[in-house]
């Protein structure tokens, strides 16, 4: 009996380390503690989280306290998607606006700032960088946070990043394997296919992850998507082919197997959290990630229970759940060997971002200097992983530059006549993101065009769309940075 009740523990100790849970509150909950000191090796961050670096630092202290080495992992892509900056828009341009700059060494930097921002507040597991080709430029969900279209920039810039955050004593979370660039659905609500042959995954998908792995990635994040022409029946996220086969033995990838949410619908509507964790570790991942939308103690169980028994049962072996437990403490230990270097919070203060967004601003036409404009933000529907809680645009910036500028904000539906009569006079900054993927606002700003031919366009999406009005301003991402450099332009314009 002795020896029964010890191989269960040991189970179950390595069923919650293997669980990247997320929680509510900007400190530790006593629940969350309690499994961090039972085996819980590794938590997830969100925006709900975070207030400030201070109170970061002091809720990573709080979980260190009760175990030294465990991993905070957090989805800090910088661009669009930011939890460290997500009440104020992030310091840093995404992968789209750095792709377009195509200089491997500036994303190096910003990567390596930026990581160094995460260590000193006791982030030492970066869900980033996406190393999608963005091949489907109506993708819903990637698009500027991809590098671009173009494989082997992608791949080079992938490559530079995971070097700049691991160098700052981050562990970067390639993502998101095998490729979700080519995809016209959003797995946060239904399970995307990519139908191309295998040539083609070789050649274009998986080239930016073989960089990633060449240049040491400590852990890589499955895609919630079905690849048929790799595995016909199960997504990427669930299959032995892609996790196993394809990762492991033909990429000769060593490192930790983080999973994409298991909350998103494309495996919880298809398969349920609890069997899609097992199935995922079973077919090879080492870290189940939920938290986004699932975060409380029930859900921690519910996970760990579901490991174990399938561990009892037979459907999991013991072995493969005890390997992806240790991969999960080696990160552990090799993010704690590396958290020695990291700076006290608000030791250094940089400018990389901002130059970087300078850079990225791509111009077409010339205006005269503006005084008071009216800034017009046509806001499409955020996607989930950007978040709609994250301001971006150029209002704010714009006002700071020139006072008395107006603005307002336009939803879905608005017309080029509900922004003229809020306007009057002034002249017209139409700020769009991603219009070529949202006919309502491509029109708008037609109309706007059309009758006022001095109105200024900036695209912070992607840059589709034929450049119109006096000037057109493209961004390549709306981070806080990319609104500052484009504020910046039409000020003195």
């Amino acid at each position: 009996m002795t020896v029964l009740a010890h191989r269960t523990d040991t189970v179950t100790r390595d069923a919650l380390a293997v669980l990247q849970p997320g929680f509510e509150g900007t400190t530790a909950p006593a629940w969350l503690l309690r499994q961090v000191a039972e085996g819980l090796t590794a938590v997830g961050l969100f925006g709900r989280n975070i207030t400030s670096p201070d109170q970061l630092a002091a809720l990573t202290a709080q979980l260190r306290a009760e175990r030294g080495e465990v991993l905070v992992a957090i989805d800090e892509e910088g661009g669009d998607v930011t939890r460290l900056e997500a009440r104020g828009g992030s310091s840093f341009p995404g992968n789209l606006a750095l792709g377009s700059v195509d200089d491997t060494d500036l994303t190096r930097a910003v990567a390596h700032e930026l990581g160094l921002r995460l260590a000193e507040c006791g982030v030492n597991l970066n869900w980033a960088p996406s190393a999608d080709v963005n091949s489907d430029p109506d993708n819903p969900v990637i698009g500027v946070r991809s590098f671009g279209a173009d494989t082997h920039l992608a791949a080079r810039h992938t490559a530079a990043y995971v070097e700049g955050l691991q160098a700052a004593g981050v562990a970067a979370c390639t993502k998101h394997f095998p490729g979700h660039g080519d995809t016209n659905v959003d797995s946060h609500h239904a399970l995307p296919r990519i139908d191309v042959d295998l040539g083609t995954l070789q050649a274009r998908e998986l080239v930016p992850f073989k960089a990633a792995v060449a240049a040491g990635t400590k852990a890589v994040m499955s895609a919630h998507i079905l690849v048929p022409a790799l595995d016909p029946t199960r997504p990427a996220t669930l299959s032995p082919q892609i996790l196993t086969g394809l990762l492991r033995k033909e990429l000769g990838y060593e490192g930790l197997i983080v999973t994409d949410g298991m909350e998103m619908h494309a495996i919880a509507g298809t398969y349920g959290i609890e069997r899609g964790s097992v199935l995922a570790i079973a077919a090879g991942a080492d870290a189940i990630c939920v938290g986004g939308g699932l975060a409380d103690e029930a859900t921690v169980l519910r996970l760990r229970d579901a490991l174990v028994a399938a561990v009892r049962e037979g459907t999991l072996p013991e072995e493969r759940l005890a390997d992806a437990a240790a991969r999960v403490r080696a990160l552990a230990e090799w993010t704690g060997a590396a958290r020695s270097d990291a700076r006290p919070v608000g030791s250094r203060a940089s400018g990389i971002g901002l130059t970087a967004a300078r850079r990225a601003v791509a111009v077409t036409g010339t205006a005269a200097p503006l005084t008071a404009p009216y800034v017009a933000t046509l806001a499409p529907v955020a996607n989930i992983a950007v978040g709609d809680e994250t301001p971006w645009g150029v209002a704010a910036e714009l006002a700071a530059l020139l006072p008395g500028t107006a603005c307002g904000v336009y939803p879905q539906g608005a017309a080029a006549a509900d922004v003229l009569a809020d306007a009057g006079d002034r002249t017209v900054v139409a700020v769009v993101r991603d219009a070529h993927r949202h006919p309502w606002m491509a029109e708008a700003v037609d109309a706007l065009v059309a009758a006022r031919p001095d109105t200024v366009v900036v695209e912070m999406g992607l840059p589709r769309a034929e450049p119109r009005g006096a000037l057109y301003i493209a961004t390549h991402g709306a981070s806080r940075v990319c609104g500052r450099a484009a504020a910046e332009l039409i000020a003195g314009a």
